[in-house]
């Protein structure tokens, strides 16, 4: 059985719409959420409205209670919905009856114990990267976030990792939108530059940050592939730039990118 994705794109179901027994707006509601999980950039209430054909005012109170309950965030610039990280909590990707954390969570413990640092695991979400678990370093001095914290796609290793592996026509939608602000002096800034370091990071099959999100952090990301070959995930080592130095990059990058295999081999043992 392959990976399902609790968001699919949205169906027509007549069969359920005729029925007495449905709830019309709870129907719409889930309408407008597996259409913006197939628009990663978010969709504007006419936009919503006219692909749908739901009436702005049904859109709007639907949008307003799920921006409510935090299952939504809008754009002030474009003023888009897009879904959140929220989702995850519900149904994450699974694999018969196990969950990507799951699958991954013997492997990511193994790293941990391997290496000492932080071992971290994520998903694409929109045009953002998302934590969905972690396994905290056994050093005294660690980092540590809380899962479903966000991350961009240009400053990180596995941000710039799940870019480099979207599928070419969703990577080229994402760089004409997304901005690449400096949040350190080693930030990609640059589309141009961008693409260049995606270059490299399929060529050596992993993605470092050299402290560009973060001053003084570093981490070493792989992917994680479904059977089809399609990346569901990335995992990192993340820790203090002392003890991952530019210098072992090579190394660590060798040691997460054969713990994703071992995930990826699970995944395929579960398909």
């Amino acid at each position: 059985m392959s990976a399902t994705n609790p968001m699919s794109s949205p169906r027509e179901h007549p069969e359920v719409r005729e029925s007495p027994g449905t709830v019309p707006a709870l129907d719409r509601a889930l309408d407008i959420v597996e259409k913006l999980a197939d628009r990663p950039l978010g969709m504007t209430l006419s936009q919503i409205s006219e692909q749908l054909h739901i009436p702005k005012n049904s859109v709007y109170r639907i949008t307003h209670t799920l921006l409510a309950r935090e299952y939504l965030v809008r754009n002030e610039s474009t003023l888009a919905f897009c879904l959140t990280p929220r989702f995850l909590n519900l149904a994450p990707p699974r694999w018969e009856r196990l969950s990507l954390p799951q699958v991954s969570r013997e492997a990511m413990v193994k790293l941990r114990d391997a290496t000492g640092e932080t071992v971290q695991l994520g998903v694409l979400r929109g045009n953002e990267g998302v934590i969905i678990d972690q396994v905290e370093g056994t050093q005294p001095l660690r980092i540590v976030v809380d899962p479903g914290l966000t991350f961009s796609l240009h400053n990180n290793a596995p941000g710039k990792l799940l870019l480099t592996y979207m599928p070419a026509a969703q990577r080229k939608t994402v760089l004409s939108e997304v901005r690449l602000p400096a949040t350190t002096s080693r930030t990609i800034t640059t589309k141009s530059e961008l693409k260049k370091d995606c270059e490299r990071i399929l060529a050596c099959g992993y993605s470092t940050d050299f402290g560009e999100a973060d001053e003084g952090v570093h981490c070493v990301a792989a992917p994680i592939f479904a059977q089809d070959r399609k990346v569901v995930g990335a995992i990192w080592l993340t820790g203090p730039s002392k003890r991952i130095p530019k210098r072992s990059f090579r190394e660590f990058g060798d040691q997460v990118k054969a713990t994703a295999s071992q995930i990826s081999d699970q995944i395929g043992n579960h398909s």
